[in-house]
């Protein structure tokens, strides 16, 4: 078994930086959806929603570069086309939202598909005892239950 330079198997290693890429890829979507909600929120919960999800594009935009950086450390390549993207992308694209739920809803969907991708991930990287990945998804996976369980409260005090 041919070994990487962090003591890591290169044949698994590699399908890692595949779903890494993936994740990767399925961030930028997300991270740009959350520009439009930020750019197009209207209403009366207005000043609190554009902060809020300035915020929260501010921190996708930290993790963005987390996992190139990974994908970078286990000796891959990470994506960084448009066109690759959108390839790789498994969430839905918010284009125009406006409204505050559905915004809301469309953070809740897309934290939710990124909780899946970041979980068969950690499955993977625990095969192999590649901990610096698995530190990162669990860092990713508590934040994002956290952040649903707010939005999801949030949603239930707005209906």
């Amino acid at each position: 078994m041919k070994i990487n330079s962090i003591g890591l198997p290169v044949a698994e290693s590699e399908v890692i930086i595949v779903d890494l890429n993936v994740l990767l890829s399925n961030f930028q979507v997300y991270y740009q959806s959350l520009r439009g909600l930020h750019w197009n929120i209207r209403g009366k919960r207005f000043f609190d929603l554009h902060l809020k999800f300035e915020e929260l594009y501010n921190d996708a935009q930290i993790k963005i570069d987390l996992i190139a950086e990974r994908v970078l450390t286990l000796g891959g390549r990470p994506l960084h086309t448009f066109e690759d993207y959108i390839k790789f992308n498994q969430l839905t694209v918010g284009k125009n939202i406006s409204n505050d739920e559905t915004g809301i809803q469309l953070i809740v969907t897309s934290l939710s598909q990124l909780l899946r991708i970041e979980r068969e991930i950690l499955s993977k990287a625990s095969e192999i005892n590649d901990e610096g990945t698995n530190s990162m998804m669990s860092d990713f996976i508590v934040e994002q239950e956290k952040t649903i369980w707010m939005m999801k409260a949030w949603l239930e005090e707005s209906l």
